[in-house]
């Protein structure tokens, strides 16, 4: 069976990857989830983690520290100096989350119209199934695959080789779209572990990302055309086809 594990400790952690980081001793919360995830938290300022490794990750226990190896090598560290409390839990089937009425029914409505997300598109499936939780919709467009480039010669801007020629680069095939009433950065964080996710999977890859929703924030949208998404502002009234309620001039 398995469990979620809680460990109330006095410790200090270092993260050595890309960047370091560094947290000074103090009491904190250590959560072992049973999808292999470890999360550092303190008492206040956010209820997101402090440093986190995210799986596939390898946890290698000693008395006075704990080892964190994320899949590129990354390492997570817990220096130990006081364990306060450790118990594990068998939390069982989640049923995963609940929406509410509009968000639910706007996923059913992008799903039968997948041509409003883009042309050509077709529904692959609702709550498509991963390792992390269900993507709202999976998509494949009529485009994907290998395209050709023409590289410009002497120099041109883009990176083109002084003598021209071809190169080839992928467009996506598949789509993962992220439904939302209101879209925020967490929406965009949230549809950026499906990609990453997804993009490992040869037979779906490459994977774009698509954030729909009745309206973005500015900096969700920032963030997410600067990750590559595209972002869909939809209307729930035009989905159902009733006349929009949005002031138009024509």
């Amino acid at each position: 069976m398995l469990l979620v594990r809680l460990v109330i400790t006095r410790c200090s952690v270092d993260y050595a990857g890309r960047l370091t980081a560094h947290l000074p001793s103090a009491l904190r919360l250590l959560i072992v989830k049973a999808d292999g995830s470890v999360l550092v938290h303190s008492d206040g300022g956010s209820y997101k983690p402090l440093n986190w490794m995210s799986p596939p990750c390898r946890l290698t226990e000693e008395p006075d520290r704990w080892t964190v190896t994320g899949k590129s090598g990354e390492t997570l560290t817990v220096h130990i100096e006081e364990i306060v409390s450790d118990a594990s839990f068998a939390l069982g089937e989640d049923p995963g989350l609940v929406k509410d009425g509009v968000e639910a029914h706007l996923q059913e409505l992008l799903a039968a119209q997948p041509d409003v997300l883009g042309d050509g598109w077709q529904l692959v499936r609702r709550e498509y199934p991963t390792a992390i939780g269900p993507v709202d919709i999976m998509c494949r467009d009529a485009l994907g695959g290998s395209v050709t480039i023409e590289l410009a010669g002497n120099g041109a801007a883009g990176g083109a080789s002084p003598n021209g020629g071809t190169a080839s680069a992928r467009r996506p095939r598949h789509w993962a779209v992220e439904v939302k009433r209101r879209a925020t950065i967490d929406a965009v964080e949230q549809l950026t572990r499906y990609v990453e996710l997804l993009n490992r999977d040869p037979l779906l890859a490459p994977v774009g990302g698509v954030l729909a929703a009745q309206s973005i924030a500015a900096q969700a949208r920032t963030l997410a055309e600067d990750r590559g998404f595209r972002c869909v502002v939809v209307d729930y009234d035009e989905l159902r086809g009733l006349p929009s309620n949005e002031l138009r001039l024509f």
